[in-house]
C-alpha cells in the first residue's frame, strides 16, 4: 500500500480539501508534525503546517479535487 502527499499548507486549506476529499468517498491522512512534536516533547518547526496524503489508487481524482479546491479559493 502507497500513499502519495498531495498537499501541504495551512490547517485551515487542509481541513477544506479533507472535507472536499471526505464529500467524494476519499480517504485523507494528514500528518501533523508541529502535533508529533508537541507530543513527543519537541518545540515545533512551524505552526499550523499539515500535509494530506491519499492512497495511490485515488491519487488522479484526489489531485483534481484539490485544484478545484485551491481554485476556488482564489476567486
Amino acid at each position: 500500500m502507497a500513499y502519495h502527499k498531495i498537499y501541504g499548507g495551512s490547517f485551515i486549506i487542509v481541513e477544506l480539501i479533507r472535507k472536499n476529499l471526505d464529500d467524494q468517498g476519499i480517504t485523507a491522512i494528514i500528518k501533523d508534525e508541529t502535533e508529533s512534536g508537541r507530543l513527543a516533547g519537541f518545540g515545533p518547526t512551524t505552526y499550523g503546517h499539515q500535509d494530506v496524503f491519499i492512497h495511490e489508487s485515488e491519487k488522479e481524482k484526489a489531485q483534481q479535487i484539490v485544484a478545484t479546491t485551491l481554485a476556488n479559493l482564489e476567486l
